[in-house]
């Protein structure tokens, strides 16, 4: 079980082209070896650019800092080990050298980092049920109630039923937007 110690962001080090594979690999190496309640997302941030490709232009997804990937993770002697000698990392950023744990980032930092990828920075915890009522607290429709019609818990949205102007609308909300009505 995991620890009193809180989980963080911290940045790995890998060569380049192979974020995607890393990201994989670790994933991967997290659940076969029982670490899912120590390492938790990994994410290579990415943005898309407009590149011309043989006259015609296209949109690409480039690396936002190649050779690098974030891991969300509790540190520990295990998850430090399993993480540091995955294939194709070359160690975490912030460390020393000799085995010394890296310093992970501040919240602001993958705050602003994970919001360019359009992913929260902390994973609301909370359970949402389908026909629950709910209040918008943040928004175009703050202040009104909602009766949930659809989750999608891999994106932390979901989607309320409101009244406005007499008729039945679909909001598509964040988690952190809602309030369960009983709260």
């Amino acid at each position: 079980m995991v620890e009193s110690v809180k989980k963080q962001w911290y940045v790995l080090h890998t060569y380049s082209g192979y974020e995607d594979k890393v990201k994989s690999d670790l994933l991967s190496r997290a659940q076969s070896m029982g670490m899912q309640d120590y390492i938790f997302r990994v994410v290579v941030p990415e943005e898309a650019k407009v590149e011309d490709v043989h006259g015609k232009k296209e949109e690409v997804e480039e690396k936002v800092f190649p050779g690098y990937v974030l891991v969300e993770m509790v540190m520990t002697d295990e998850s430090w080990f399993i993480v540091r000698n995955t294939p194709n990392v070359t160690g975490f950023v912030g460390s020393h050298g000799g085995g010394s744990k890296p310093s992970p980032l501040l919240d602001e930092e993958i705050e602003r980092i994970l919001a360019q990828q359009g992913e929260p920075a902390k994973r609301p915890q909370v359970d949402f049920e389908l026909g629950e009522q709910v209040t918008i607290v943040d928004g175009a429709f703050n202040g009104m109630i909602g009766k949930i019609t659809d989750i999608q818990p891999d994106k932390y949205k979901l989607f309320a039923a409101i009244d406005m102007f007499g008729r039945q609308t679909t909001a598509e909300l964040d988690y952190d937007q809602v309030k369960k009505l009983s709260d």
